[in-house]
């Protein structure tokens, strides 16, 4: 039987090399990569982001289990994404608004959602609001997650959320926002779903946000 906790915890260790050896021995093994994420490696990137919400981890290791994760999820994406595999957890899509070149923070986020299994699209940095409401009309994006980091560019998200009400568009979509300078006070005001204070919160929201 596969040790599910030993994959477990050489994710949160962020020994990438082992974490990638145990994944591959369990699916040669015959063990359902569903069960892989459910069981071993989503429960390790939560101890992960607990640990660093608690400062028992800081960024280093946050990015060093980050690209553990990505390393096994680039063995399970591919049969995950198969009809009957259970699928991925969602998907979401995300950008820095029109007017800021910040990406730091966004790329974290984008990690660690992809490393709990969602299909994440990066729209980039400096996305004007046409373009988040275009990606949202042509796809059936779950979550639209946008970064604002200069006081002088948060108002871009109230433009795109005020947007796409223009366009009938604002119930097809939860929209999650975050950043430096954003506050929960200032997303409450301009109507998002959701505020993201760091990656690790981001990922906890997203799920609540589709009932996961």
């Amino acid at each position: 039987m596969f040790d599910f906790k030993k994959l477990e915890t050489s994710l949160i260790s962020g020994d990438i090399e082992k974490t990638e050896k145990l994944t591959l021995a369990a699916l040669k093994t015959g063990v359902p990569a569903k069960e892989l994420l459910d069981k071993a490696l989503v429960p390790g990137l939560d101890e992960v982001g607990r640990r660093f919400q608690q400062g028992e981890y800081f960024f280093p290791e946050l990015l060093v289990a980050g690209e553990a994760m990505k390393t096994a999820m680039s063995h399970l994406r591919p049969i995950l994404a198969k009809p009957g595999a259970g699928g991925t957890a969602g998907k979401f899509i995300i950008g820095t608004v029109k007017g800021d070149i910040h990406d730091i923070g966004k790329n974290i986020v984008i990690m660690m959602l992809e490393g709990n299994g969602w299909e994440v699209t990066d729209l980039g940095i400096d996305v004007p609001a046409e373009t988040f409401v275009k990606a949202i009309r042509e796809n059936g994006y779950q979550i639209l997650g946008m970064s604002a980091l200069l006081t002088t560019t948060i108002p871009r998200l109230a433009e795109t959320i005020e947007m796409l009400k223009a366009q009938g568009l604002r119930n097809k979509v939860k929209v999650m926002v975050g950043g430096v300078s954003v506050t929960q006070a200032y997303a409450d005001k301009i109507g998002a779903d959701a505020y993201g204070k760091d990656a690790v919160e981001a990922v906890t929201k997203a799920r609540k946000l589709i009932g996961k």
